[in-house]
């Protein structure tokens, strides 16, 4: 009498799988799950790629944002042509320092505003600043030899009177010239008409921070070493902070964020927090879960986190502590587009980074209160989503 394996066969497969859809079942419970509450339209995520000009990125991005809200369309602007035109300006500021400034890829948002109320802009097809061979932005070498020439003036203690075009030069031969005339779909434009035509106003935005070694409603330039510009930024309560974030969202106006992103709650993958590891107590599994981990444990997971766990809760005075000793630092700018929760109903802020699209939100950071909160240099909105009696504190006029 034969016997068939078969049913043994289906039975075992049955089995298999029933068990692969109860561990994925169970491990999507523990996952991160977002749910949209607010989502401002935004243009395409881009990749600053291997350059330090995510100062550029995140703050066009936030104009075309603007753009967008204002009923002007999709545009595509020209980072490299901002890059392009600050560098020559940084080049300058170093030279009359004596060297003793900072010279580096990085900047500030008013880098940006500034730039576009003094030269204009243009369309990221008349200038993708992709001159050299490459198909993404790659800066290693420009950067090198752009700080050994300066360094070379400094050193030479005189200057020559051909610095400057040979210094542009090097720009020029990266990045392509920065154009005085440009025709674009069927119009000629020169930089500022352009930009006039865009109907952006760059003095209806403002810079807020919140760090009590200056008095709150008083502006000052941050000190950080890409405030190269030693551009003001108003000075606020940590919650005033967090609620004009939420005003302006909620209001349809995305916010320019600059933050410390080097912590280890930073994932790749596209998720903030500011992990509590000395968490006590906990609602829910997910804190249960937390809580029976050891320290190793929780270190481990917070470098691959994937999945809710107890955040700090931060203060003030946690904020300015962590500014002061250097912990936090002015790494990356990027822009703040709308709100979302987990599953656990916890907020978190949907971020546009510009690192591409290859990570598990397609470019989108979701990043906790708490790491807003505790993490954030500064931030720009438009003056339009302050209260008025925030506007009368600091002298600001409609």
């Amino acid at each position: 009498m034969k016997y068939s394996i078969l049913p043994l066969l289906a039975v075992s497969c049955f089995f298999q799988f029933s068990f692969a859809q109860q561990k994925e079942e169970k491990q999507s419970e523990k996952s991160f799950q977002f749910t949209t509450v607010k989502e401002i339209p935004i243009t395409p995520v881009k990749n600053q790629a291997s350059s330090g000009t995510c100062w550029s990125f995140s703050a066009l991005g936030m104009v075309e944002a603007e753009l967008l809200r204002k009923g002007k369309g999709e545009y595509d602007l020209s980072e490299m042509f901002i890059v392009h035109k600050n560098y020559q300006e940084k080049a300058e500021k170093y030279v009359r320092m004596h060297g003793e400034t900072n010279f580096a890829a990085g900047g500030s948002f008013a880098d940006v505003f500034d730039c576009i109320k003094d030269h204009g802009i243009v369309p990221e097809s008349i200038q993708p600043g992709l001159n050299y061979g490459e198909e993404k932005h790659k800066h290693g070498e420009m950067d090198a030899l752009l700080g050994s020439f300066q360094k070379a003036l400094i050193t030479n203690k005189k200057l020559s009177t051909a610095w400057r075009s040979a210094y542009k030069g090097i720009l020029n031969a990266y990045l392509g010239e920065c154009p005085d005339r440009f025709s674009y779909q069927g119009k000629e434009y020169t930089p500022q008409s352009f930009a006039k035509s865009l109907d952006f106003n760059p003095d209806d935005y403002v810079s807020l921070t919140s760090f009590t070694h200056h008095p709150f409603y008083t502006a000052f330039p941050i000190e950080i070493p890409d405030n190269w510009r030693w551009s003001y930024s108003y000075n606020i309560p940590l919650h005033e902070l967090m609620q004009i974030i939420d005003n302006s969202l909620n209001n349809g106006y995305t916010v320019a964020w600059a933050a410390d992103v080097s912590e280890k709650g930073f994932s790749r993958k596209g998720i903030a927090v500011v992990p509590d590891l000395e968490a006590k107590e906990g609602v829910g599994s997910d804190q249960a879960h937390w809580l029976g981990l050891s320290q190793k444990e929780k270190e481990d997971l917070i470098a691959n986190i994937t999945s809710p766990v107890p955040e700090k809760k931060i203060t003030q005075e946690l904020r300015q502590q962590g500014f002061d000793n250097y912990e936090t630092t002015d790494d990356h700018g990027m822009l703040i587009y709308g709100i979302a929760k987990d599953q656990n109903g916890t907020k978190y802020y949907m971020i546009k980074n510009s690192w591409g699209t290859d990570n598990t939100y397609k470019g989108t950071w979701y990043v906790s209160a708490p790491f807003v909160e505790y993490k954030t240099i500064d931030i720009t909105v438009h003056k339009d989503v302050l209260p008025q009696a925030l506007k009368n504190k600091l002298n600001i006029k409609n």
